[in-house]
């Protein structure tokens, strides 16, 4: 091979590798690479349906008595929490066991508030339970399928006319059976028992009831 040529040959390639050594790395790229994704910050806490809550007390119920069955749902309130078209802050649902004949109350909220309401789900102490009443009768997980926003928003419209002439009344929303009814149903009330309006919603159907 020529001497001539092998010189410029290697002289070409000396001068690449330095130019390459020597050229910087982007800086767009490197900030890329090194800025970590953004987190979306978590919203205020919201209200929500019985159904989300329920299932979330039903797990360590379940621990507590396979047999379980549920005796009532009822919504509550956390202060700075908004309850409103059926859903709630918070939550509370007594389950029953027929073979230990004990009850046992549990607690969903979606926030802490003060010492006594605490984010996620409380659980209650046992109690003994003498059964079924008249006026209170446990009923299967199988019957729950009405949603509390579904039936309020049954119980408003049925309410309707009466609600126009008194807005603003406080609502009362417990799901819970007896024997005035073959089914579990939604009681959802405004006002009190003596000048308030008490609408009944199936929790199978989702519809009315008289």
């Amino acid at each position: 091979m020529d001497k001539q040529f092998l010189k410029a040959v290697v002289a070409l390639t000396s001068a690449l590798l330095l130019t390459a050594c020597s050229e910087a790395p982007n800086p767009v790229d490197s900030k890329k690479a090194e800025t970590p994704a953004k987190v979306e910050p978590a919203g205020p806490p919201e209200a929500v349906a019985a159904r989300s809550a329920f299932y979330e007390m039903y797990k360590p119920a379940r621990a507590w008595a396979s047999d379980l069955l549920p005796l009532t749902v009822a919504a509550g309130e956390i202060p700075g929490i908004k309850n409103e078209d059926g859903k709630a802050g918070m939550w509370t649902a007594v389950f029953v066991s027929p073979s230990r004949r004990e009850a046992r109350t549990f607690v969903y909220a979606v926030a802490d508030s003060g010492s006594d309401i605490h984010k996620g789900v409380t659980a209650g102490g046992a109690q003994d339970w003498s059964g079924s009443t008249p006026k209170s009768r446990p009923f299967q997980v199988t019957e729950f399928i009405t949603n509390s926003d579904e039936a309020f928003k049954t119980a408003s419209e049925k309410a309707g006319a009466w609600l126009s002439k008194h807005p603003g009344k406080k609502v009362s929303i417990t799901l819970a059976s007896t024997a005035r009814f073959p089914t579990p149903v939604w009681y959802i009330m405004w006002g009190d028992n003596k000048s308030g309006y008490l609408a009944f919603v199936n929790a199978i159907t989702g519809l009315p009831m008289k």
